[in-house]
């Protein structure tokens, strides 16, 4: 078993974007693919290392990116003007997201009739739109991911199958939005769980968060919690 990894790049609306994709040359089949869209900052080697983590389980992972080639934040401010366009324009969030999983779709090693995604933070709320808006997916998992609709997708269906994994104490992402959240599911006849994880607040995923004021703090059992709960679902979705 050797982990390979390859950058790839593609394009939208004349914007260059570069994703990293990691598999497992031990298998010589196509294999099932799972897609890592990243949180604020852009894509970054925390997305990396769960696309290498996800290659380790035998799928092809890959971390998809939203900002364009080498755009990345340092600093809250510089993340939020990243973000910020594309939460005030989520077309164009969706078609971006859209633009990576073709990508990812077209490459030798994915069985593209058996993808997924996976998403932190600002990333969680991008694999929802991914479901929201019907992009070929089996399903999509979002972790701390926000719950905020995007106004273009209501009275779609949802056929991919969701599963939110949510810190009960994410101040971004009050109970009132988790209750909005599963009736926007139920009405779009998704297939969808919701795990919420008590004593937990936003970002418990990232061993760096430990920002008590801002509302992100690391929490290591959620964190295990969580992926413990992906791995199933990914085991369901894409058999």
């Amino acid at each position: 078993m050797t982990i390979q990894t390859r950058t790839i790049e593609y394009t939208h609306g004349g914007i260059t974007f570069e994703g990293l994709l990691v598999w497992d040359d031990a298998f010589d089949a196509p294999r099932p693919a799972v897609a890592v869209a990243h949180a604020w900052a852009g894509r970054s080697s925390f997305e990396d290392d769960k696309a290498r983590a996800l290659a380790g389980l035998g799928y092809v992972g890959f971390a998809m990116d939203v900002y364009g080639k080498g755009r990345r934040g340092a600093t809250r401010e510089e993340n939020a003007a990243l973000m910020t366009p594309l939460m005030q324009d989520r077309p164009m969030l969706q078609a971006r997201l859209g633009a990576a999983l073709q990508a990812l779709a077209a490459q030798p090693e994915v069985d593209r009739q058996r993808l997924a995604a996976i998403g932190f933070c600002f990333g969680g709320l991008s694999v929802l739109d991914m479901a929201r808006c019907g992009l070929p997916l089996r399903g999509v998992v979002s972790f701390h991911g926000l719950f905020l609709p995007p106004g273009n997708t209501a009275g779609r269906r949802i056929a991919a199958k969701v599963l939110a994994l949510h810190g009960w104490d994410d101040p971004m992402v009050k109970p009132e939005a988790v209750l909005a959240f599963a009736q926007e599911m139920t009405e779009a006849g998704a297939d969808w769980q919701l795990h919420a994880y008590g004593g937990t607040m936003h970002a418990f995923t990232n061993p760096e968060a430990n920002d008590p004021s801002f509302g992100t703090v690391y929490n290591a059992c959620a964190d295990a919690r969580s992926w413990s709960a992906m791995r199933g679902f990914l085991g369901e979705v894409l058999s």
